[in-house]
């Protein structure tokens, strides 16, 4: 009759080491792209006809010729704007400056072909391990 099998054990410490470890490289993976500010779509100043600003010494902007029309805003979110608090100078800000989102088609291509490369070699390694636990337990 073939041994009975019996995985590895893991120690406690090992296990709170393991999830410090994913939780650190979890945090990481999400933050390093914000702190080295490599995921931060830039912004680009868009002014309509009609619209200047000017820059005071702190970098504030005040817009001159900033209407709901000049800002392309209809009845319905000029009343939105005015429900938030803002009237058409203070609009122009968020309105003549939209984000730009580049999309980086070879960065997504190296990400999927990484992860693919990764979930081959899972299967490759398990394919591996379930045959010697199966080989140990049947032959």
């Amino acid at each position: 009759m073939a041994q009975r099998y019996s995985p590895p054990q893991q120690s406690k410490g090992g296990q709170i080491f393991d999830v410090f470890l994913l939780l650190l490289l979890t945090f990481l993976a999400l933050f390093l792209p914000l702190w080295l500010k490599i995921a931060v779509p830039s912004r680009v100043d868009a002014l309509p006809e009609g619209v200047t600003y000017t820059t005071d010494d702190n970098g504030n902007r005040t817009y001159t010729g900033a209407t709901w029309d000049n800002l392309k805003q209809n009845p319905v979110m000029q009343q939105q704007w005015g429900k938030l608090g803002y009237d058409p100078n203070g609009a122009a800000l968020m309105v003549t400056q939209p984000f730009q989102y580049d999309i980086d088609y070879l960065g997504i291509i190296v990400t999927i072909v990484v992860i693919g490369g990764y979930y081959a070699f899972v299967l490759t390694a398990s394919k591996k391990e379930y045959r010697e636990v199966i080989r140990e337990k049947f032959d």
